[in-house]
């Protein structure tokens, strides 16, 4: 009996895929807040998860072509210059980012635990 490691590990690994794509994109806000006309963009995490969920492919396959898909943050409040980059906004959406990244990151090393576990027979 084999054991089906995109089974056993469940929807995190795509979600740290995803995670860490998002993190690339709020980076890139945060680098670019005073560039003139730079819009702000972000990955709709949610929506990005149900499109892989629908695919056929393994978890372990590059989740890029899916999650892609930018989508423009609407400014709270827009700037003279056309950026639409807040800084407190962005900050706080890489913080909940990597806090949510961090959680996928406990539940795998979990699911390794409890396998490790499982093959030395304890």
């Amino acid at each position: 009996m084999s054991i089906q490691l995109d089974k056993a590990f469940g929807v995190h690994v795509q979600a740290m895929e995803v995670r860490m794509q998002r993190s690339e994109v709020l980076a890139a806000n945060l680098a670019n807040e005073s560039t003139p006309g730079f819009q702000a963009r972000d990955i709709d995490f949610s929506s990005a998860m149900r499109q892989l969920e629908g695919s056929s492919d393994s978890p372990f396959a590059s989740s890029a072509s899916s999650a892609q898909e930018l989508k423009y943050r609407v400014p709270n409040q827009s700037a003279q210059d056309g950026n639409t980059v807040e800084l407190g906004v962005e900050q706080a959406e890489f913080s909940r980012n990597a806090m949510d990244f961090q959680t996928s990151l406990t539940f795998l090393t979990m699911k390794f635990s409890g396998l490790k576990k499982a093959i030395e027979g304890q």
